[in-house]
């Protein structure tokens, strides 16, 4: 069985930086694509930033340049490193494990950006 654990949110001032962390454990997790996740309030889930197996990466448009994402397959984790936070930043940050078919979901942890 998958378990996905995030942590790190919490309360930052606009222009300031948080870094997020997710362990996958259950799976072998150099096989395994790892996504981050937001669902600001009252909207749908929407994708961060991706990364490969294979160290491949994709970043929604609105973050480029202000989040980065690394993973570690000797710990198994997976980092988001956000800097330059925006209000809308604002949402539940979830982590997400994808092989083939199968996707694995943590419970999220609350990002909040606000002075």
């Amino acid at each position: 069985q998958v378990q996905v654990v995030e942590s790190g949110g919490g309360l930052v001032q606009p222009g300031g930086s948080l870094r997020l962390s997710c362990v996958a454990s259950g799976t072998i997790f150099s096989m395994v694509d790892m996504g981050w996740y937001r669902q600001p309030p009252g909207k749908q889930r929407e994708l961060v930033a991706r990364i490969s197996k294979s160290g491949d990466i994709n970043y929604a448009d609105s973050v480029k340049g202000r989040f980065t994402i690394s993973r570690d397959n000797a710990k198994e984790t997976v980092s988001l490193q956000m800097n330059s936070l925006k209000p809308e930043d604002t949402a539940v940050y979830y982590c997400g494990a994808h092989l083939g078919k199968f996707d694995a979901w943590g419970q999220g942890t609350q990002v909040t950006v606000s002075s």
